[in-house]
């Protein structure tokens, strides 16, 4: 994370939530002119208090500390409009249904952009009895493999992890239309409309 609270995002959140410079120091516990310190530019919170003036302002930590609030706007959580994150750093996978902020490793992540399959990275899919067999044509070596592959429909999501040495390759029960995505360490986020 690059920023720390700023006075602004504390001003801009307070008049969200109709509180007063008074209200907000009775929530956290401090006095109404640290809040105007803090709003002027003449201080900062310290970071003990940063969980409660959060909580205090119905944002989290991150959104507080990013001076970005994040509005859902997938109301009615459509699978579909899902979104994709990785930690570059440990690997850890995210999935989020609409808009979110997501933090891992000290690290905000950016929200995957799924590109295209292409001559790289075709992503093999045969029906099989009821089932739909996905297959990928990739080394699955410790230095470049295919980590996860994702079957994500209207109302489920998919995931299967992926080791390197292993074959790039899973099954998932057949539920219709939907959207294959395999995650290539080097390349990215791959998509493929079923």
């Amino acid at each position: 994370m690059d920023n720390y609270v700023t006075g602004k995002i504390i001003k801009e959140l307070r008049e969200k939530n109709n509180l007063t410079q008074l209200e907000l120091a009775n929530i956290i516990g401090v006095t109404d002119k640290t809040i105007s310190k803090w709003e002027t530019y003449r201080g900062l919170p310290d970071i003990s208090l940063l969980e409660s003036l959060a909580k205090a302002l119905s944002v989290s930590v991150i959104e507080l500390m990013d001076g970005e609030h994040i509005i859902n706007k997938n109301i009615s959580s459509n699978m579909r409009k899902s979104n994709l994150y990785v930690c570059p750093v440990c690997g850890n996978v995210f999935h989020t249904i609409g808009e979110g902020l997501i933090a891992c490793c000290g690290v905000t992540l950016p929200k995957l952009e799924a590109e295209l399959e292409n001559d790289k990275h075709i992503i093999n899919c045969e029906i099989i009895d009821d089932e739909y067999y996905v297959s990928i044509n990739h080394e699955m070596t410790k230095e470049h493999y295919i980590s996860f592959i994702a079957y994500i429909t209207d109302n489920k999501c998919e995931f299967v992890k992926l080791y390197p040495e292993q074959n790039a390759e899973t099954r998932f029960q057949k539920r219709g239309k939907g959207v294959i995505y395999i995650y290539c360490n080097r390349d990215g986020l791959i998509k493929k409309v079923i």
